[in-house]
């Protein structure tokens, strides 16, 4: 566990060293040993997934036939009341925040249908 650390400890400092020097972090200068290269492989950031945002309902309703939904969302709203989904919507939240503007009845599904 201590040989680990140090490890580790050698392998930050390294990439430090060589960001701090102008050098794309990247191109880090791991320690020797498997764990250094594990270690340099979980510093670099993921590339963030693009989300589709949709012109209009037609264009998101091709694609997501049911609408969109947020995460958690049990019953469509119709005028106040629990209604069950005539088409499922497709749950992603990510998706559903990208698109919110076409949620006219605030009701947690974008471009439901009936």
């Amino acid at each position: 566990m201590k040989v680990r650390t140090s490890v580790r400890r050698m392998a930050m400092t390294a990439v430090l060293a060589v960001g701090l020097a102008g050098a794309p972090a990247t191109a880090a200068v791991a320690a020797p040993g498997p764990a250094a290269s594990v270690t340099a492989a979980r510093m670099v950031p993921a590339a963030k997934p693009v989300v589709k945002t949709y012109k209009n309902c037609t264009a998101l309703n091709k694609v997501h036939r049911g609408g969109v939904a947020k995460a958690g969302v049990t019953h469509n709203k119709v005028n106040g009341k629990k209604r069950a989904f005539g088409v499922r919507p497709t749950f992603s939240t990510v998706l559903y925040n990208a698109n919110k503007k076409m949620d006219r009845d605030k009701d947690g599904i974008a471009c439901e249908k009936g």
